[in-house]
């Protein structure tokens, strides 16, 4: 039986300090003052009899029993949001939000087909896609602020209270502008990293471990002119007016090296491969709308999978 005296504010209070990491910037989402978050959570941990958060150098982390405890308050949180949108689309008249995390991988070769798919089935559903790194986004599916996510499968670590839908396997590329000198050269394009700036995926990227391995196998140590960014369009816009070379997974640079604006150096990378799918909570039930839009993200995901083969 659920403790009445845990509160709605107990729960999202707790869960903004877990997804900050921070009672500082929790309290200024929350529009509270930093004392008043603290009270909460202290309250909390006196209710449940254990603590919840622990001091992490400068800032905060959850306990073992306070990871537990995000996953129940993240689904309560979820729930009472979902009943809430769904009454407020009823008496609007249309469906309930549906909330997209898309990996660069995805945004731009999979999602926009899968949306027109899904528009063309009037549900009235309100759609928001969002992108960014996979641990940002897992953590807001993981509190109940988005639906799903949609990108490359997350280290087993990071996939605890989620299942992964598998849709194709995709591997990672490195790309240059169509003219770029490594494109006519003879030598080894991997001679050619110490003489031109490199854009790498950032340490908290899902390719970034394959990447390191990657290059480590095939003798690359250091790279001299290293920038890391999760920026397509920076990464874009860079290379196309530079001799940099961007690693990136293919999904995110298909359409460039098709409409010949970008060209991949000939390396043979398929040990990079990686599986990308849908990442979804396994404790809440997907909407008929939202269960309606992740099969068109199927039906989208089908087309790039016999691309891919061919």
């Amino acid at each position: 039986m659920a403790d009445p005296r845990v509160k709605f504010r107990h729960l999202q209070t707790f869960v903004e300090v877990a997804r900050q990491k921070s009672v500082m910037k929790a309290a200024g989402l929350l529009n509270v003052s930093q004392p008043a978050v603290t009270k909460t959570i202290r309250e909390l941990e006196d209710i449940l009899g254990v603590a919840v958060l622990e001091r992490d150098g400068r800032g905060i982390r959850l306990t073992r029993y306070g990871e537990v405890f995000l996953r129940h308050a993240g689904a309560a949180l979820t729930a009472l949001r979902q009943g809430i949108d769904s009454v407020s689309q009823e008496r609007a008249g249309g469906g309930p939000p549906i909330r997209i995390g898309a990996l660069p991988t995805v945004s731009s070769r999979i999602m926009p087909a899968a949306i027109s798919l899904f528009l063309n089935e009037d549900t009235g559903s309100h759609v928001k896609v969002v992108t960014g790194e996979n641990a940002v986004l897992l953590e807001q599916l993981r509190v109940g602020d988005l639906d799903l996510v949609v990108g490359r499968l997350a280290a087993p670590e990071k996939m605890q209270g989620f299942f992964f839908e598998h849709l194709y396997s995709e591997k990672v590329l490195f790309v240059v502008r169509h003219d770029h000198p490594l494109m006519r050269s003879l030598r080894s394009p991997f001679d050619g990293l110490a003489d031109h700036p490199v854009l790498m995926p950032t340490q908290g990227s899902v390719i970034r471990p394959f990447v390191e391995s990657f290059l480590i196998a095939n003798g690359v140590g250091r790279i001299p002119q290293q920038i890391e960014t999760v920026s397509d369009a920076f990464g874009r816009a860079f290379v196309r007016s530079s001799d940099a070379i961007w690693i990136i997974s293919e999904g995110v640079v298909a359409g460039d090296i098709a409409d010949g604006f970008l060209s991949a150096l000939p390396i043979d990378t398929s040990e990079t491969t990686g599986p990308v799918g849908l990442t979804m909570r396994t404790d809440t039930s997907p909407s008929l709308p939202l269960s309606m839009l992740t099969q068109t993200i199927r039906e989208a995901a089908r087309s790039v999978a016999v691309t891919s083969v061919r």
